[in-house]
């Protein structure tokens, strides 16, 4: 069982997970923004990996990697700032990125280098089923490293099915059929998709992702899943306010209602 495998199991509900792209605002932001999220209560780390060419991000994410790139931030580098922050903190760590990414460093080689940093888990939207099933599955479990695959309103039954017979870890449940980015509330469209796909009774823990960003949002969608993640809002917040410690309490204090 790795370290969000334990996290549901001794958890399990209102689970918060905060997205930042890593490098962003400042190359050396890392560290600092890991430790800074789990002492104000933030359950789960994501780490972008800077893209050029993001395609299931909005401009605020695509806008960070944009800087990241340009700050100077490399995977070796990440690697490096990943295994510095994982001698201070046993927070659950996931990598997100585009599986591009992977290929160009080596498939075997990335994974093995996350489990050897201390990543629990990948998020890697444009890596198909069915080629994760058949060329990858095996790679991942040889190393014992999660993979989260993504579903949307309009992902079918069967298909979610599969999805929650290849995810290790918890699936990620887009919450429209947008690129990611802070919405205006939770619609009865959506809910009613939340409710739908409650009822399927899946095997793996749910996270509510796109168009969260404060308190309600968040409330809300862990009345129909486990948790939630939060991305946008938070890279915004950032984007305005550079005091990582004072930004980062502020903004999970209100996401938290505290």
């Amino acid at each position: 069982m790795n370290r969000v495998e334990h996290l549901f199991a001794k958890k399990g509900e209102n689970i918060l997970n905060v997205y930042f792209t890593a490098g962003f605002p400042e190359i050396d932001s890392t560290v600092s923004l890991i430790t800074a999220l789990e002492q104000a209560g933030v359950d789960l780390i994501e780490i972008g990996m800077p893209y050029s060419d993001p395609l299931a991000d909005g401009p605020t994410i695509q806008n960070s990697s944009q800087v990241a790139l340009k700050n100077g931030m490399t995977l070796p580098l990440l690697f490096e700032q990943i295994k510095e922050a994982r001698k201070r903190t046993e927070v659950p760590l996931i990598m997100m990125g585009y599986f591009n990414q992977v290929m160009q460093y080596g498939e075997e080689a990335f994974i093995k280098k996350c489990v050897e940093v201390g990543i629990d888990a990948l998020i890697l939207p444009d890596l198909p089923l069915q080629e994760y099933e058949e060329s990858y599955k095996s790679l991942f479990e040889q190393y014992g490293l999660g993979i989260s695959f993504l579903m949307t309103p309009q992902t079918s039954e069967a298909r979610i099915r599969k999805i929650d017979e290849l995810s290790r870890g918890f699936i990620y449940m887009v919450s429209s059929a947008s690129i990611t980015g802070a919405k205006s509330g939770i619609t009865e469209k959506q809910i009613a998709y939340f409710e739908r796909t409650a009822n399927l009774k899946l095997n793996n823990p749910r996270l509510i992702g796109f168009g969260i960003s404060d308190h309600e949002t968040f409330t809300t969608a862990c009345k129909y899943a486990n948790g939630a993640i939060i991305g946008s809002a938070f890279i915004k917040a950032l984007d305005q306010n550079g005091h990582i410690d004072e930004t980062v309490n502020t903004f999970i204090n209100g996401v938290l209602g505290k």
